[in-house]
């Protein structure tokens, strides 16, 4: 698979002098990082996009000093105090309790960084794309006999998502990029991988490069899902405008 990658890119395997096998190590777990944070931002942003809206004053205060601590600090100092303060605050707590020393693990940390660092950028996106959808299809869901569940879920979450998906798309284009912070907590992702690879053979200018196409090449995959999705839900507008 990563060699066919490395073909269309117009790289082959020997130009990678051996370090082709730690590149696809970098790319996979740069993937999987991604789509894990990506889970855990969309969770909080549900939840920071119904705590915002809610009636409950207590809820829309702890949301809005959410996002604007979050969209006010750098993603770096962020990653470094979020990933420190949690491993002293277990080290304080095993400590406390008798418990051995437990370490915090690199992709689990990287994972809930990411994902709560970015789940303030989908708090926004998902508020404004529930505050899209017309009032009175919620009412009509209500007056239906729905309950709140299940007018979130067969009213409200179809045609948010068709007001969302392009901030997802925007934010997860980001995120993945962002990615590339996690190599400061020791995680081995792409570009720790490409930095190692260049450092290695004396051609740090040429990894670089190759994580660059590389990343270019997921972006270019996900613009295809990401594209598909919204003709998915997007489907019955068109149909309603024409």
């Amino acid at each position: 698979m990563f060699e066919n990658l490395l073909n269309t890119l117009g790289l082959s395997a020997f130009s990678l002098k051996g370090f082709g096998p730690l590149l696809m190590e970098g790319t996979w777990m740069t993937i999987k990082l991604s789509a894990m944070s990506l889970l855990v931002a969309v969770l909080l942003g549900l939840l920071g996009a119904s705590a915002k809206l809610s009636k409950v004053k207590l809820l829309r205060l702890l949301a809005q000093c959410y996002t604007t601590l979050i969209r006010g600090v750098p993603d770096l100092v962020l990653m470094l105090l979020i990933f420190y303060s949690l491993q002293t605050w277990l080290t304080s707590l095993t400590d406390y309790m008798e418990w051995e020393y437990i370490e915090i693990n690199p992709f689990s940390a990287g994972v809930l960084t990411l994902g709560f660092i970015y789940g303030a950028y989908f708090t926004e996106t998902f508020r404004g794309a529930i505050l899209a959808v017309p009032r009175g299809q919620v009412e009509a869901a209500t007056a239906y006999g729905l309950k709140r569940g299940q007018r979130f879920r067969i009213v409200v979450f179809p045609q948010m998502m068709r007001y969302a998906l392009p901030g997802i798309g925007n934010n997860w284009m980001v995120m993945l990029k962002a990615t590339a912070l996690v190599s400061i907590i020791g995680l081995a992702d792409l570009v720790k991988a490409a930095q190692d690879a260049g450092k290695s053979s004396y051609q740090l200018f040429y990894f670089l490069v190759l994580a660059a196409l590389i990343y270019l090449a997921i972006t270019s995959a996900s613009n295809v899902i990401l594209r598909w999705l919204e003709r998915r839900y997007a489907a019955g507008t068109r149909e309603a405008v024409r």
